[in-house]
């Protein structure tokens, strides 16, 4: 993508404004809403119920958010587990290492070819975090489509 900035450790990570910002505040205000709502409705035997319902609602919406990220992110480490392997059996004619765990995977997608080999036996030989196999990459290979 030309107009991306390119990507290194610093400034992998994926941050969207609107889902991130301005959705996840929406939903924190509209539960501390609904929960003093329900608080002033207590005693009111006409307003309790649906007060309960809005708060039941907005938990909902929390869980709701938070899941449609996990499993997306759950369904892409796996498609990057296939794709990593894939690589490394071309570039070696083996599959990666089983001790890899599917995060230690994840942050060695970024690694280039050239590295990518040697730091994905180190990183199951030193049982290496993703942060550090992260750090570890000389030569940074983008991902503008992670989710």
């Amino acid at each position: 993508m030309a107009s991306e900035q390119t990507q290194n450790y610093s400034n992998h990570a994926r941050f969207v404004p609107v889902f991130h910002g301005f959705l996840f505040g929406l939903i924190v205000l509209g539960l501390i809403g609904s929960c003093v709502n329900l608080y002033l409705s207590l005693g009111d035997h006409q307003r309790v119920y649906s007060a309960s319902l809005i708060v039941v609602l907005e938990i909902v919406a929390v869980f709701l958010f938070y899941f449609c990220r996990a499993f997306a992110l759950k369904a892409q480490d796996r498609a990057i587990r296939a794709e990593e392997n894939l690589r490394h059996f071309v570039l070696t004619g083996r599959l990666l290492d089983p001790r890899l765990s599917a995060l230690q995977i994840v942050a060695l997608r970024f690694a280039a070819d050239a590295e990518f080999v040697e730091l994905a036996a180190r990183a199951a030989g030193q049982n290496l975090p993703p942060v550090d196999i992260k750090k570890a990459i000389k030569s940074w290979r983008a991902d503008y489509y992670r989710v």
